[in-house]
């Protein structure tokens, strides 16, 4: 992946492409809460000859911190800036957790550059049937980026799947992650406030694939249930890991997803 930094409309944002097959359309991921490009190689590596595009969102990693608040808007109009300087029109979009709603956002916003829809572990935003509130409370912080100690210990509660039988992934998890500010992820935290997809996910006509671990702490797979009868032309695979399938089930998490868009390929 070749990583460099992009002035996107007075916004400095790290942005990582991985070169491929340049038949096919680029997939550009929208990452979860905190995450920085590096934590989803393990997916993209799994994605054989996928072209694709994924940018620290302000305030993550290696991309600074806007001053003010900023709404899903923001960052679907910022990936769109991206795509223009990039030369690219149409790309197949993948939101993971949090990223799950700037991808529905973009798929909404600019409906016409969105070709496929891939929403893992994700659901409509704020009116979604939430996860036990043990597990929000240690989300509501971003210490678990911070203390690989804490990380360890509660990986399995937090994520499920994979780490309740090996929380020692977590460290490995872990060293991928580069922390910028405590600010950043509480602006992500905010973006999330309030905005729902629901009065406007039967509008999206995209082929939409939908993803969700069956053990996942965070987001309960009914949200998926849900985004899957309300979205139009959508599907649903299950596959038994918890929240980060992309990161622990990769290879799996690839072969479903890479199906789905060669199914769609132009």
């Amino acid at each position: 992946m070749q990583i460099s930094l992009h002035d996107v409309g007075g916004q400095a944002l790290r942005v990582g492409i991985r070169r491929g097959d340049e038949a096919r359309l680029p997939l550009l991921l929208f990452n979860g809460i905190g995450a920085n490009i590096e934590l989803v190689e393990p997916f993209l590596d799994a994605l054989d000859g996928q072209p694709a595009i994924v940018f620290d969102v302000p305030g993550v990693g290696g991309s600074p911190s806007r001053r003010l608040p900023y709404r899903p808007s923001t960052i679907a109009r910022l990936a769109a800036q991206l795509l223009d300087q990039l030369g690219r029109q149409q790309v197949d979009v993948l939101g993971l957790s949090w990223g799950g709603a700037l991808a529905q956002q973009f798929a909404f916003q600019h409906r016409q550059r969105c070709r496929r829809l891939i929403l893992a572990a994700t659901s409509p935003g704020h009116l979604m049937v939430p996860g036990r509130p043990s597990v929000l409370l240690k989300m509501a912080t971003p210490r678990r980026y911070k203390d690989a100690d804490y990380m360890q210990r509660i990986a399995g509660d937090v994520y499920g799947g994979a780490f309740r039988s090996a929380p020692e992934l977590a460290r490995k998890y872990l060293r991928h992650v580069r922390w910028a500010s405590d600010y950043g992820y509480y602006l992500q935290l905010f973006a999330g406030f309030g905005w729902s997809s629901l009065p406007w996910l039967r509008t999206l006509s995209q082929p939409t694939l939908i993803v969700a671990g069956t053990d996942d702490p965070i987001v309960p797979v009914i949200n998926a249930r849900i985004l899957a009868r309300l979205i139009p032309n959508a599907r649903l695979v299950t596959i038994d890991d918890g929240h980060l399938f992309l990161v622990t089930s990769a290879q799996d998490s690839a072969e479903i997803i890479s199906k789905f868009l060669s199914n769609g390929a132009n």
